[in-house]
């Protein structure tokens, strides 16, 4: 299990390197949910998601004989964004391995960076091809199964324990489990009484079904949310959702193409599907908790266009 001076550890080593992204109590949410909520802006982070701190902190823990040989991650979008970039900040050579429903942006993003980018079928594939470029030399940094991405993925946690005011609950998306698995961490040690909450979208749901079947188990994932969409979470941040998150709650696509709308309008803020999903799930918490909830939110990433946006909200009729 991560622990709280693993946590430290990471912010210590990718200080100077990402942001140390703003946590604002959000009155335009907190009139629409009915209690006090406080957001943690990640999307304000280095390559627009929390992503570029674990990415950051696994780069700057190789040796330089795996510098020199070059990193490969898999990604939906946003791990491979923060890989391509702060690989090139850090002058190591990075291939990104996508799936061809990840986003447009993202890939240009990452090509743009200067990282070689492959393109496979589907997540399960590029989760499958990753596994054989080790025995090229390349070093993998996985996006949620390895315990220095989670210590880096911790630091959201770390910050926003720090600098929130009074907090019942938070939530937190989840597509790997990397990032709730190191803000619960971070949140057991350092405020224990706030209970975390995970949420999911239909279709991109390994770590529920994980729970369900007591470990985890392969999905097919379907979801629009592309950045949510593991095949599987891994046995690591399984272990730390099964004892430190209260509950995982599941939404449709649309409930989260329209938290984005929601974030937009009464946030101010441009995000992602898989930050919009928090506030159907917000709104489930405070059913469970009533109306003394006071609600943090880890506003994960903004890595969408004004197109994609569109698109969805076409879709599913919600212009």
């Amino acid at each position: 299990m991560i622990g709280i001076s693993d946590i430290e550890a990471a912010g210590e080593r990718i200080a100077g390197h990402v942001v140390r992204t703003p946590t604002v109590a959000s009155p335009g949410l907190s009139d629409l949910l009915g209690v006090p909520v406080t957001a943690k802006l990640e999307l304000l982070q280095r390559t627009g998601s929390f992503k570029a701190r674990g990415a950051t902190a696994k780069l700057l823990s190789l040796s330089e004989a795996e510098r020199a040989a070059g990193v490969v991650a898999v990604s939906g979008g946003n791990h491979g964004i923060a890989l391509a970039v702060m690989a090139a900040a850090l002058d190591v050579k990075a291939t990104v391995i996508m799936p061809r429903t990840a986003p447009a942006r993202s890939i240009e993003i990452a090509e743009a960076a200067g990282a070689s980018v492959r393109l496979t079928e589907g997540m399960a594939e590029a989760f499958a091809l990753m596994a054989r470029l080790p025995a090229e030399g390349l070093t993998p940094v996985h996006p949620f199964d390895d315990a220095v991405v989670i210590a880096a993925q911790g630091t959201v946690g770390l910050e926003f324990a720090a600098d929130a005011g009074d907090l019942t609950d938070v939530v937190v998306s989840i597509g790997g489990g990397g990032l709730i698995a190191g803000v619960a961490a971070a949140f057991r040690a350092l405020r224990p009484g706030v209970r975390v909450w995970g949420v999911e979208t239909e279709g991109a749901e390994a770590m529920s079904r994980a729970l369900a079947a007591g470990g985890p188990v392969p999905v097919d994932p379907s979801s629009i949310v592309t950045t949510l969409c593991a095949p599987t979470v891994s046995q690591l941040t399984y272990d730390h959702v099964s004892a430190l998150v209260e509950e995982v709650f599941v939404v449709p696509d649309r409930e989260a193409v329209r938290g984005v709308l929601d974030l937009a309008e009464h946030a101010k803020v441009w995000t992602e599907p898989a930050a919009g999903c928090l506030l159907p799930a917000a709104r489930q918490v405070v059913e469970r908790v009533g109306d003394n909830a006071r609600i943090g939110l880890v506003v994960c990433g903004g890595n969408a266009t004004a197109g994609d946006v569109v698109a969805w909200a076409d879709r599913f009729g919600l212009r």
